[in-house]
């Protein structure tokens, strides 16, 4: 020991860097520390580092101490807390819920009761059958010196007990549509689950659960209402915690993530036990057929365009007999659901948002984690603005608007309303025609109108499951105070962690959220909420926002008929473009108005300010465009202006222009230029649409107007995409120079084989994962081998649209992190930001002030400077 000591010394390390730098599992730490102390008695273990301070300039108020101020409190004390971190860890333990379905519960018949009867033994069978097939395999995996394909997978059947792996495949199998899955998609879901429960199972066995436990029950008293004002970030507090902790096992370690490889592999195997394991009697449903075991799953082969995909689809007779049994109760991950507490603040880029289920800080597709490397070779303190907004927004509590949720419900259980968003159930899917009795007569019409039936009803099946899904998890917490905890994509644009029921949904989704916490309306709440709701409409987007107030009290009939009687009444709320989100509004304005004292009233209903073209404000910013600017409302001005209104003006007068000149096509386009024609490319022009994406979107607008002229149509959008073009070259001269310097940068650096990088101006540090792979087959024994390199087309393509997403993000989290220290909530759905009716004036106010400092950073010519070193 002591010369090993000595060697760490004459190498120029100290052994308080052992503490200081080391990762450590279980009780390492302590062993470490012991083994010290056997030839150095009197060593002292270091103090914790002073914490780091992020010196970005765009955050140096914000990072003050002198400017610090108490983080806002919950409505929680620590004991609820405390109970509800217990609920959380117990639903992350099991690893999945079963929850009930919202479907209506119709009267067991007895058709049902056998069914279910049947599915229970029969279960109980496959369970059995598919354990003896898992221990067979085991066994004849670990035999020695004999190599199978299968060898090599050996140790990941091992890590878990065999029950594990038996209900994983279960759960897979009930889960299965009648349509059936991809054979890769399966493979992978099933790898995956497994190295969830691996995960969890890891970390609680190296105690690495016991001490976040620890830290987080001491944690909540930076949240608890009835705990001391503290002055720290949730990130700042959680590091505090764990410098005083000590002893234990690293909270950061960093999980040995499985290759996609090795997951598909894996499930594969799973899967050849499942489809060989599971059987069901040919007779079970028929008597008199023969009592044949035949297998439940069955290979199929499809073509998707030019691809064969391997499915694997039940046998009619299971899918009959579950469709027979009308069961009530849905499973998910524990990760795909609300979190029932405050989420663990990120920290690192390893460590944060659930309690035990491993999450991605950086989402990325497969075979591409240069994101995550990236990440960790940058310095933590420069990640610390962008993990505090992601905090901030994971923190904010919610709750479910339960009459509201009620009436979907209502709606949903009687055969769905496509016009209101809730789909119908399969029932009402058309159906196939019936077969000619000579099978000769099958003409080409009657095979394509079959397929046409089959299509509809598969995707009938995918909304009817997604509204399923969403309706029955908002059901399952319509009593609770919930969170969604918060990463982010490779751009920096933020996301819920629980995939199927969160606030970035469609409208049905939105409507049944509100924020947990109720603030009073104040002098000028109830005005909001009356815009919120004429914006919800669709109505008077050029009317300023007086006008559109005073719209409202004109139809507040209306809008209290809605909220009395919404499914009874007038039906105002039904016309609007997001009816269920308009519908929640009148009932919120209704309450509101009809209080005693509507500035007292306490509301939790959150109000939107959405974005108005933030692609082209980016821009006009950067190329400090002011006529630009002037029409995406980036300078003072009484009324809204409307972009693409300016931009269909502009169209119709070069069309005017032509017309007189003779062009026919101009002349046939006389009446049809609107604002609905060409809204959809100038919106997407700065996200990279190409003229052939753009001339389709043209041709489906004109498609809509019945009076159009079809033999036209091709020859129309084809002039209008260019005209669309030529206005927006002339209106944002500066945006597309700027676009053009991206391109060309980004296509110069993707053909010397390199992607194109860049940092955000908060630190975050970005790669464009676009890839041409040339992969060889999976075999047996050896993995594919693939030789990467960038796809010059998208990595030149993506730049600009994503250059300005990242910009679009930093706004998004300086309004966040600045509207945390003004004491607001805050959330966001990428450029359209959320916050109580009384503090709207505030955010937005916040919302100004941080695009101009946004804007105020050179930051095209740190971009240049960026390159420059890294690429020249």
């Amino acid at each position: 020991l002591l010369r090993y000591l000595q060697q760490l010394n004459s190498r120029g390390f100290h052994v308080d860097e052992l503490f200081q730098k080391c990762l450590f599992e279980e009780d390492e730490k302590e062993m470490v520390l012991w083994a010290i102390r056997t030839v150095q008695p009197n060593y002292q273990l270091p103090p914790p580092p002073s914490p780091e301070i992020c010196k970005s300039s765009l955050l140096q108020d914000f990072y003050s101490r002198e400017t610090m101020v108490s983080y806002p409190k919950l409505d929680f004390s620590v004991k609820e807390l405390q109970e509800r971190f217990q609920q959380q860890l117990e639903m992350e333990l099991r690893n999945t819920v079963t929850i009930e379905s919202v479907e209506a519960a119709k009267p067991l018949s007895p058709q049902a009761v056998k069914a279910r009867e049947l599915l229970g033994i029969l279960r109980s069978q496959w369970h059995d059958a598919i354990l003896q097939a898992l221990q067979s395999s085991k066994r004849s995996m670990a035999r020695p010196r004999r190599m199978s394909k299968h060898s090599v997978l050996y140790p990941y059947m091992c890590l878990l007990p065999d029950e594990d792996y038996v209900d994983i495949m279960l759960q897979i199998l009930n889960d299965l549509s009648p349509q059936g899955e991809s054979l890769a998609v399966l493979a992978r879901e099933l790898g995956s689950r497994v190295y969830d429960r691996y995960i969890i199972q890891r970390k609680v066995r190296s105690r690495q659960l016991e001490k976040v436990q620890e830290i987080y029950e001491n944690y909540i008293q930076l949240l608890a209402k009835d705990s001391q004002p503290e002055q720290y970030l949730p990130r700042e507090y959680w590091q505090k915690l764990v410098a005083e902790a000590g002893f234990g096992p690293s909270l950061s370690l960093k999980n040995c993530s499985w290759p996609c490889v090795l997951l598909m592999r894996l499930g594969m195997h799973m899967l050849e036990l499942l489809v060989k394991a599971v059987k069901v009697p040919r007779n079970i449903l028929n008597r008199r057929l023969e009592s044949k075991p035949i297998p439940v799953l069955y290979h199929v082969y499809s073509f998707y365009s030019n691809w064969q995909v391997g499915l694997i689809r039940p046998h009619p007779i299971f899918s009959q007999l579950v469709s027979n049994a009308a069961e009530t109760t849905l499973t998910f991950s524990s990760s795909a659901m609300p979190m029932l507490c405050p989420p663990v603040p990120w920290t690192s880029p390893t460590f944060g948002a659930f309690v035990l289920s491993d999450t991605k800080l950086m989402r990325f597709v497969d075979e591409t984690p240069q994101h995550q490397l990236l990440l960790e070779q940058c310095p933590l303190v420069n990640l610390h603005p962008v993990l505090d907004a992601l905090n901030q927004l994971g923190n904010c509590a919610w709750k479910i608007n339960q009459p509201v949720l009620d009436i979907i419900i209502s709606i949903f259980n009687d055969k769905g309303d496509e016009k209101l968003d809730i789909p119908p159930p399969l029932s009402e899917a058309p159906k196939p025609p019936t077969p000619p009795s000579n099978s000769s007569a099958w003409s080409k019409s009657f095979k394509h109108e079959v397929f046409l039936c089959k299509k509809k009803a598969a995707e009938m099946h995918s909304l009817r499951m997604d509204a399923l899904y969403k309706l029955s998890i908002a059901n399952y917490v319509r009593d609770k105070v919930f969170w969604f905890p918060h990463n982010m994509d490779f751009r920096g644009r933020t996301y819920p962690c629980p995939p199927y029921f969160n606030h970035l949904g469609n409208d049905v989704t939105r409507a049944i959220l509100l924020f947990a916490e109720g603030r009073p309306l104040g002098p000028r709440g109830l005005d909001w909420l009356k815009i919120h709701l004429i914006n919800l409409t669709g109505l008077k987007k050029k009317n300023a926002l007086q006008e559109r107030l005073e719209y409202a009290n004109e139809i507040m009939d209306d809008i209290l008929d809605s909220a009395d009687r919404p499914l009874t009444g007038r039906k105002w709320w039904m016309d609007t473009d997001e009816p269920w989100q308009a519908l929640a509004c009148c009932m919120e304005i209704a309450k509101a108005s009809r209080s005693p004292d509507p500035a007292a009233y306490i509301s939790h209903f959150p109000v939107h300010q959405d974005g108005s073209c933030n692609g082209l404000q980016h821009y006009a910013a950067l190329g400090r465009d002011l006529s630009g600017a002037a029409s995406v409302n980036l300078v003072p001005s009484g009324l809204p202006q409307d972009v693409y209104s300016a931009v269909a003006q502009q169209v119709e007068e070069f069309r005017k222009k032509d017309a007189e000149r003779g062009l026919k096509i101009a002349q046939v386009l006389q009446g049809f230029i609107s604002r609905k024609v060409v809204k959809q490319t100038v919106m997407t022009v700065v996200y990279g649409v190409t003229r052939y994406g753009g001339r389709l979107q043209i041709e489906k607008r004109l498609r809509e107007i019945d009076e159009f002229p079809e033999e036209y149509l091709w020859e129309a959008s084809h002039y209008l995409v260019k005209q669309v073009f030529n206005s927006i070259k002339e209106m944002f001269s500066a945006t597309r120079d700027i676009q053009n310097w991206l391109t060309e940068s980004a296509k110069l650096i993707a053909q010397s084989g390199r992607t194109v990088e860049w940092v955000t101006p908060l630190g975050l540090p970005i790669i464009q994962p676009y890839y041409r792979s040339r992969s060889t087959v999976v075999t047996p024994l050896c993995p594919a081998l693939s030789c990467r390199k960038p796809d010059t087309v998208k990595q030149k393509n993506a730049f600009p649209p994503n250059f300005i997403h990242s910009l679009d993000s930093t706004h998004m989290m300086l309004t966040a992190l600045h509207c945390l220290r003004r004491g607001l909530t805050f959330v966001s759905v990428h450029d359209c930001y959320w916050t109580h009716a009384l503090t709207v004036d505030v955010m937005n106010q916040v919302c100004r002030q941080q695009f101009v400092a946004l804007h105020s950073e050179k930051i095209l010519q740190d971009l240049s400077e960026f390159m420059l070193e890294k690429y020249c």
